[in-house]
């Protein structure tokens, strides 16, 4: 085990490098990666429930506690990114189909892996937790009320598809991740610092297949 944390930390401590690595190499050398396309709705949701074992209550009694910190975060999260990816967007009269990912990603919470950085970096994390648990609660409403408002005029965009999407890949999983923390905390606290790596390697993989398929 000890192993194993020593590597979830190195992963998390490089995961920027991976990332770029990961990337590089599936552009060079796409082949072993063709057949992950496939696999990066189901990914997305094991991050997400990875998400969601490293949430207790304390996180949301912080949001109650100190809630500006909070509101000011996901403000950031739904405005100023939005607002920007779409000024950069417009600004480099990017074509349709970059621009309105370049506005998605500008749309759409952190998740796990900022919750990560923030951990290597000695940052403030049940602040990181608590912005991030918030942010991707609302994200199902958000997300598709932005990307209508914002990538309308660049793709046709269905909020009610888009709204099921999120509950079934980010919100189910969370709350079955926070559920089993609260029933099997022991195992949960035993497995908790090998969940950075696992998070890591399901992020390099989704890049990969991204990266494929673009």
């Amino acid at each position: 085990m000890k192993v194993l944390e020593a590597i979830s930390t190195i992963a998390g401590k490089y995961f920027a490098v991976w990332v770029i690595c990961t990337a590089v190499i599936a552009y060079m050398a796409p082949t072993p990666f063709l057949n992950l396309s496939g696999y990066i709705t189901i990914l997305l949701g094991f991050v997400m429930f990875g998400m969601g074992l490293t949430l207790k209550a304390v996180d949301f009694k912080i949001v109650l506690m100190n809630p500006l910190p909070v509101i000011i975060g996901v403000c950031a999260q739904f405005i100023i990114m939005p607002l920007t990816a779409f000024s950069i967007a417009y600004i480099m009269k990017l074509p349709a189909e970059l621009a309105a990912g370049l506005v998605l990603l500008g749309s759409v919470p952190g998740g796990t892996a900022s919750n990560v950085m923030v951990y290597l970096a000695k940052g403030n994390v049940p602040l990181s937790i608590a912005m991030t648990s918030v942010s991707t609660l609302l994200a199902p409403i958000a997300t598709p009320f932005i990307l209508l408002l914002l990538a309308g005029q660049w793709m046709p965009v269905d909020p009610k598809a888009m709204f099921i999407s999120i509950i079934q890949v980010i919100i189910i999983p969370i709350i079955l991740g926070i559920g089993i923390r609260r029933f099997l905390p022991k195992v949960v606290e035993k497995s908790i610092t090998v969940i950075p790596l696992i998070s890591v390697l399901a992020i390099m993989i989704i890049i990969s297949a991204v990266v494929i398929c673009s």
